[in-house]
């Protein structure tokens, strides 16, 4: 799969009228429930946040592309546990892999509203707590509000390693690398000592 999105980003690079495209479709695919623990788009944002770096490709357009394909994805998902809760129990994926509907359901639980919002950054329940979310009935309004203001978070979050790493292909100069990565450290940091003081 990853020689495919390689060849993907390849073809991106040479036709980047259709970039802001396929970064939806990514990203959307990326939000859907059980779709996205198979389709690692991830790949693609890198690749296409290198091309931006590089200055084949803008950022705010491929970040308002990135945006709409997440929000979308993830009201797909929550539509689909807010009407047809029943699928669950008949979906085939989800009697292999119980596990991965209760752990977002744990997170749900244990995180609320704020699981939406944090549940788009983790891998293995990122396509999960959306449809989790429907199932459980949480009011619409406040699903949203979570979806977007995340989403306008997560995109650029996503791009930005590729970005960084297409201008230091270009420029050679890895020292330009310290103070993002001090950013994220300091980032990190604050969320696991946030995390130990609410679990205490």
């Amino acid at each position: 799969m990853l020689e495919w999105f390689t060849e993907l980003l390849t073809w991106i690079e040479h036709n980047p009228a259709y970039a802001g495209w396929v970064v939806f479709a990514m990203s959307l695919a990326e939000s859907l429930a059980i779709v996205g623990v198979l389709i690692p788009g991830v790949v693609i944002l890198f690749g296409a946040g290198t091309l931006i770096g590089a200055g084949v490709l803008d950022f705010w357009t491929m970040c308002l592309w990135a945006i709409a394909g997440a929000v979308i994805g993830d009201g797909l998902s929550y539509w689909l546990g807010h009407h047809f809760e029943y699928l669950t129990g008949r979906w085939r994926w989800f009697r292999l892999h119980p596990d991965h509907l209760q752990r977002g359901i744990t997170f749900f639980e244990k995180y609320g509203d704020l699981s939406v919002a944090l549940g788009r950054f983790f891998g293995p329940i990122r396509a999960v707590v959306p449809l989790v979310a429907g199932l459980l009935h949480m009011p619409p309004r406040r699903f949203y509000v979570a979806n977007v203001l995340s989403a306008l978070v997560w995109a650029p979050a996503y791009l930005a390693p590729g970005m960084l790493f297409g201008e230091i292909s270009g420029s050679g100069d890895w020292r330009q690398l310290l103070f993002p990565a001090a950013a994220v450290g300091v980032i990190m940091l604050a969320w696991l000592l946030i995390h130990r003081r609410q679990r205490r």
